[in-house]
């Protein structure tokens, strides 16, 4: 438990959240597939596609080949769909979709560093305009996220960044550069030894329901291992444990997106700016 309020006359701090099997307990990509399907934007063969990712994901036994392929897939999948299209169906089953796999863990532990006085910071290879959202409902205070190419409101199936490995640790210290973080005094949540970067970048890494490799990281470094298992609807959570209103500050794409839905951990790894979404 985190009960020592932050001392706001030392420098600030945020506590940094990988989203896939750390907050919610599925992809956040690939769980809007069959919303997709009803919209009209693939297949019943894509939207069993999808759901072999969602399992190879979950099981954690994607080798680089079948990321490659699958990333090559996806990026043609999703060239040309309606930027609109996309948020329209994204908004329509965000609370119906990522509600109920939210583990009650994360949640109360978000609360916690609120409580004492951190920032919180998604930081997810997911697209933008499906993790801002699930920032928003989570109470986040800003997003890192990958960001599609659009062009004449569709996408392009081009990344624009790829919030991926060490892109992350590299938008946590711009962060940190500008909202003022003591890193050392930070604290950061993943699953995959994929984030072993962004771990390293701070002065509390915590390995959360690890793949084999970071759990194995995490014994060698002495790191705190935690397990995440109870997926549970925000409402039904008790009231002491509500989430509180601190919307993602200033959403800059209300909802999600098909292409980057679909793309998260297997886009290119193009790099520019990274996302984040500012304003109270």
């Amino acid at each position: 438990m985190l009960s020592v309020v932050e001392n706001h006359s030392l420098p600030r701090t945020a506590a940094f959240f990988d989203l896939d099997k750390t907050v919610i307990a599925k992809s956040s990509a690939l769980t809007f597939s069959k919303s997709f399907y009803q919209g009209g934007l693939i297949n019943r063969r894509a939207v069993l596609r999808t759901a072999y990712a969602q399992f190879v994901f979950l099981a954690g036994g994607a080798d680089h080949e079948q990321m490659e392929r699958m990333r090559e897939y996806l990026s043609a999948l999703c060239r040309g769909w309606n930027v609109r299209q996309v948020k329209e169906i994204v908004a329509e089953t965000l609370h119906d979709l990522i509600d109920p796999i939210i583990y009650a863990e994360a949640a109360s532990l978000i609360e916690e560093h609120h409580t004492a006085g951190r920032d919180v910071v998604i930081v997810s290879t997911s697209g933008a305009e499906v993790v801002e959202p699930i920032g928003e409902l989570l109470g986040a205070d800003r997003v890192v996220a990958t960001r599609m190419v659009v062009e004449d409101g569709v996408f392009t199936g081009e990344v624009a960044y790829y919030a991926y490995g060490p892109t992350k640790a590299e938008a946590i210290a711009e962060l940190a550069e500008s909202e003022g973080y003591d890193l050392s005094r930070c604290y950061a949540y993943s699953d995959s030894v994929t984030d072993l970067p962004m771990l390293e970048a701070v002065g509390h890494p915590h390995a959360v329901n690890p793949d084999r490799a970071l759990r194995r990281e995490a014994a060698a470094r002495g790191w705190p291992v935690l397990s995440f298992n109870r997926p549970v609807r925000l409402k039904q959570r008790r009231p002491s444990l509500s989430m509180p209103p601190r919307p993602v500050l200033a959403m800059a794409a209300a909802v999600g997106a098909a292409a980057t839905a679909g793309l998260v951990w297997y886009t290119n790894r193009r790099r520019a700016p990274y996302a984040r979404i500012q304003g109270q």
